[in-house]
């Protein structure tokens, strides 16, 4: 082993884009005692989930700046003690999508974690959102990227889905399925709402497999629509489960503080798999990321890049991960 042993980061990815690890529950909510609620939620659980704070719907007609200026102080707050909270502005079409924009990024445009965009119709809808959230921040000196969140709803959406992951600033595409069926004009039953049927409907595995493809392909993260069932974690945690086994799906959406334990756990790596990509990591860094051996299977640099993100999905949602690993890839 070298004297100073290379991180996977470097020897794993010669300049190629990494698609993000980040948590795999996003946790909407619109009203301020509900944001609020969420972040004394976040601080007790830990940093496992995100929040969003929802302009969309959260919004009462003609209270939309008020609104706005709500959701952007309270990231700009210390309430928002790890910086993960977000906000879904309104639809590009919509008068107040803009003005969101503008309150946001005066308010707390070196904080948000997020901007998430609804309802882009097109690969050019959603690209002029996101031109002009570049161009305020470069107006107002703020030069970090901002990740964009865009939300897959509509037919268009569906159509350009390729053209929108390859957007600047995209970190995530995330399903809207209850606007994605109503657009079908009952074509889709309500029954596919929920489970089985938003598994099993022909146009859904379509819509949902061609999301995740295109986000996977261009280093984004692909997160699933939100389950109808508020209260039964057995329900939440098979939703979320089938999501992230059978489409690839490695975020959720959730709407209800008793469903983001659920889904933490559904997606998360379990316990036997995150002790082995430690071993696995930790050994290939000792023979200067060349084949290893390890319980008598041969494993290389593609196999070492799946237990990295093991490992750092593993670690993201809780998951311990070893004093020696923790300093060997983490400190």
């Amino acid at each position: 082993m070298s004297a100073n042993p290379v991180h996977p980061d470097h020897a794993l990815y010669a300049g190629e884009r990494q698609a993000p690890v980040i948590p795999t529950v996003d946790h909407y909510a619109g009203a301020e005692k509900m944001i609020r609620k969420a972040l004394v939620l976040q601080e007790e659980l830990g940093p496992v989930f995100d929040v969003t704070g929802d302009c969309e719907d959260g919004a009462a007609a003609g209270e939309e700046e008020t609104h706005a200026r709500m959701v952007a102080g309270l990231i700009a707050s210390d309430a928002n003690k790890f910086g993960q909270l977000g906000m879904r502005v309104h639809a590009p079409h919509h008068p107040a999508c803009h003005a969101d924009i503008d309150i946001l990024l005066d308010r707390a445009g070196d904080r948000v974690a997020h901007i998430t965009v609804p309802k882009a119709t097109s690969a050019g809808e959603l690209g002029a959102v996101i031109d002009y959230i570049r161009e305020g921040c470069a107006r107002r000196g703020i030069e970090r990227e901002i990740p964009i969140h865009a939300l897959v709803e509509t037919h268009g959406a569906v159509a350009d889905v390729k053209v929108m992951a390859a957007l600047p600033w995209m970190r995530v595409l995330d399903f809207g399925l209850m606007d994605f069926i109503s657009a079908h004009d009952g074509a889709i039953p309500a029954s596919a709402m929920r489970s089985p049927g938003q598994f099993e409907h022909k146009l859904l595995i379509r819509a949902k497999t061609e999301m995740v493809a295109a986000a996977l392909a261009n280093g984004l993260v692909a997160a699933h629509n939100v389950c109808l069932d508020l209260k039964n974690p057995d329900v939440v945690r098979g939703d979320a489960s089938r999501a992230r086994l059978e489409f690839g799906f490695l975020r959720m959406w959730s709407i209800y503080p008793a469903q983001i334990q659920p889904i933490v756990e559904a997606m998360r790596p379990d316990y036997s798999e995150a002790e082995d990509a430690a071993a696995v990591l930790l050994t290939a860094q000792a023979a200067d990321w060349g084949p290893i051996q390890y319980k008598g299977e041969l494993y290389d640099r593609a196999s070492y890049r799946y237990y990295w993100k093991t490992l750092q999905r593993a670690r993201m949602s809780g998951i311990p991960v070893g004093a020696e690993a923790e300093t060997a890839f983490f400190s």
